[in-house]
């Protein structure tokens, strides 16, 4: 049992992963719960992993809707190559310094020459909030702006960045996302040993959003046999359409091309 209203073997009272992604907006609210906090001091570590099965462009902030209170520690991670190896996308922590060994930073302080930085951030992790302060972020938008201005409006610019630069298309690529939840809110007090059902952690919504990376030959991607692939066009194949039809290697498979802007290169294989 989590907690008095929270107990996985009785289906009324189960708070099941499969919550954290259903409809938002039913009453009473559905939210994913883990177990309560029982063997503190030990810490109570949980990690929530999402899997595509292939390439993923991220377009949007990620949003993340605490039903509790806001992890007081937790770290964003990205895989690239279907979870074999991961490397930290962001930190979180009431204090980042004491948590992680790094200073707190905002999205909002990067500069277009620091966008890659991994930083640790204290905006989101205060503890017990109001119902207005629920989530957590990792602002894509913030990033894009760096290229394409306040509310994106040189895409131009920003298409330009991202064909002519491979690090900056890989930092918005996932074939996997995991949550590494470390510490749960406490609230201001050091922690109630006796009252430990209260300490856990509890989300109500996923939002994570992005396109399929189809290295712009492709305008679909398609769910078949729990598979998800592009639809390639342009004579090339494969999930991602990383390379030529057989029949087509008249010049080596190369990406499609945002430039020149608007309508871009399709770079046909021949």
């Amino acid at each position: 049992m989590c907690n008095n209203e929270c107990d996985a073997r009785t289906p009324e009272l189960a708070h099941p992963p499969e919550l954290m992604v259903d409809d938002e907006g039913r009453v009473p609210n559905t939210f994913w719960q883990s177990v309560s906090w029982r063997q503190f001091p030990e810490p109570l570590v949980v990690n929530l992993t999402l899997s595509w099965g292939k390439s993923i462009e991220l377009t949007e902030d990620i949003v993340i809707t605490f039903e509790s209170g806001r992890p007081e520690q937790m770290v964003l991670e990205k895989s690239l190559d279907h979870g074999h190896t991961w490397q930290p996308y962001q930190f979180y922590a009431v204090d980042c310094l004491n948590s992680f060994g790094m200073e707190s930073r905002r999205a909002q302080d990067l500069t277009a020459a620091s966008v890659l930085d991994i930083i640790c951030t204290e905006e989101y992790s205060r503890g017990y909030v109001w119902k207005l302060e629920k989530t957590v972020r990792f602002e894509i938008q913030v990033r894009f702006a760096l290229f394409g201005g306040p509310r994106l409006s040189d895409m131009a610019s920003l298409y330009s960045r991202l064909d002519t630069t491979k690090e900056l298309r890989d930092f918005f690529t996932v074939t996997d996302l995991r949550l590494r939840l470390l510490r749960p809110a406490t609230g201001p007090t050091s922690v109630d040993p006796l009252n430990l059902s209260k300490y856990f952690y509890a989300i109500s919504n996923l939002d994570i959003r992005g396109r399929c990376r189809c290295h712009l030959h492709a305008n679909n991607c398609i769910l078949e046999n729990g598979r998800l692939s592009c639809q390639c066009e342009h004579n090339t194949t494969g999930q991602d359409c990383g390379s030529c039809n057989d029949g087509f290697h008249g010049r080596p498979w190369t990406a499609g091309s945002y430039l020149p802007i608007p309508k871009g290169t399709a770079n046909v294989c021949e």
